[in-house]
């Protein structure tokens, strides 16, 4: 136990920020589950902002969070499915 009142302050800003870390990364978490178990657009741009927020945070660095985005916009890309072809329109001339 710090006997040192700068000590005790530090000892209760780490305890908050541990838990603010915890709830940024648990959200980070859910986010992938999410993105895995469907691959919506939706869920895919909820995953870029939790990501985001996570950078923002420190909680991940920045390059991890670039590299995170990648995959997962590469993977919604594959899951993807391809939009049908448009059919020709016949036009009648007159």
């Amino acid at each position: 136990m710090p006997i040192i009142k700068s000590a005790k302050k530090r000892v209760k800003v780490a305890k908050k920020a541990t838990i603010r870390n915890a709830k940024t990364k648990k959200s980070l978490k859910t986010a992938f589950k999410a993105f895995k178990k469907n691959g919506t657009a939706k869920s895919h741009k909820e995953l870029q902002s939790s990501i985001d927020k996570a950078a923002k945070k420190n909680v991940i660095h920045k390059n991890k969070a670039s590299r995170l985005k990648k995959r997962a916009a590469a993977q919604a890309k594959a899951k993807a499915t391809k939009p049908a072809k448009p059919t020709a329109k016949k036009t009648t001339k007159k």
